[in-house]
């Protein structure tokens, strides 16, 4: 039986632990691939990640490298490359680079792995993971974003602080984008389903919620860089949610035309929102709606709001992306 493949584009800290974590949980074999200025640092990681087989007990290959054939045939491709946002620096100017860098990366990931299911890490990630559709031609089922998964797991994680229960007894979800963009859903948030607001006053619910919100940021404070344990943690996840064809229902931004009423009657002008999805060997097989209540809806609509404005500002600056 031929082992899954993954490939993590971009060697830095978030790429380099999504590694770890698929070669931990032995969910096939990892090409780790950077550009040819950093491939030692590929290399290098990968080899160091490779000498931890025989103590971790994990018997997946893994790989450094700077040349896309060796990433061929890929099951899933994790992109993760493109510069943080520095001093200075406009949200346009941020997204004028990683845009071109996603934008390569995708059209070689088309080329060399046509059939697989691309998962987008990079910021601003609502605008990074419709460049990566528009640069691939993938179906729109085989692309998605990382940030749902992230800002869950901290949410739960602040619960549980407060509770003083186990995070495997938490339930939660939040929609839409990524930091003040995300919509939360206390009023479906449960303990080992006692609906959370039995459990904590509202002030201290809210207090979560607003502190998942700033998770990255509280991150970079203390440490002066980005948070990358959890967000790899969030896209091995729905990594192994497709490898494994588990049928998870998890929040990812996926491609939306009337779920949500995200594009309603506009075939083929929808948006990639963070919404709950079926992941499985297809990758998003199904978008998973409910209903929402009056002020769940007006922040989702908010967050739309935002991705569409991200997304025109990409086309803008690229229209050749429209």
């Amino acid at each position: 039986m031929r082992r899954a493949k993954i490939t993590v584009v971009g060697a830095g800290n978030v790429g380099a632990t999504c590694a770890h974590w698929a070669a931990a949980k032995e969910l096939g074999d990892i090409v780790l691939l950077d550009i040819p200025e950093r491939e030692g640092v590929a290399k290098g990681k990968a080899l160091d990640l490779a000498q931890c087989g025989p103590i971790e007990e994990f018997d997946s290959r893994v790989t450094g490298t700077a040349d896309y054939k060796d990433t061929a045939d890929s099951d899933v491709v994790i992109v993760t490359a493109g510069l943080p946002r520095k001093p200075g620096m406009s949200r346009d100017d941020l997204i004028q680079t990683n845009v071109k860098i996603v934008r390569s990366v995708a059209e070689q990931v088309s080329k060399h792995s046509p059939e697989a299911v691309m998962i987008v890490v990079s910021n601003p990630l609502d605008a990074m993971v419709y460049t990566a559709w528009k640069s691939s031609g993938f179906p729109t089922h085989r692309i998605l974003g990382q940030a749902g998964c992230l800002d869950v797991a901290r949410f739960r994680a602040f619960l549980s602080m407060e509770l003083g229960c186990s995070i495997e007894d938490i339930q939660a979800l939040l929609l839409g984008g990524h930091g003040d963009d995300m919509v939360p859903l206390p009023r479906l948030t449960s303990v080992h389903g006692i609906p959370i607001d039995q459990l904590l006053p509202k002030e201290t619910i809210d207090r979560c919620v607003q502190r998942a919100k700033v998770g990255g940021g509280e991150i970079v404070q203390l440490m002066g860089t980005s948070a990358y344990y959890a967000p790899a943690s969030g896209t091995i996840q729905m990594t192994e949610a497709i490898i494994k064809d588990k049928k998870r229902i998890l929040p990812c931004a996926a491609y939306c035309e009337n779920e949500f009423g995200v594009a309603p009657g506009q075939k083929g002008k929808g948006y990639f929102v963070g919404v709950p999805c079926i992941l499985g060997s297809k990758g998003m097989e199904k978008i998973v709606e409910f209903k929402m209540d009056a002020e769940e809806r007006k922040f989702m609509d908010e967050s739309i709001s935002h991705v569409k404005d991200l997304v025109a500002t990409v086309v803008k600056i690229f229209p050749e992306l429209a």
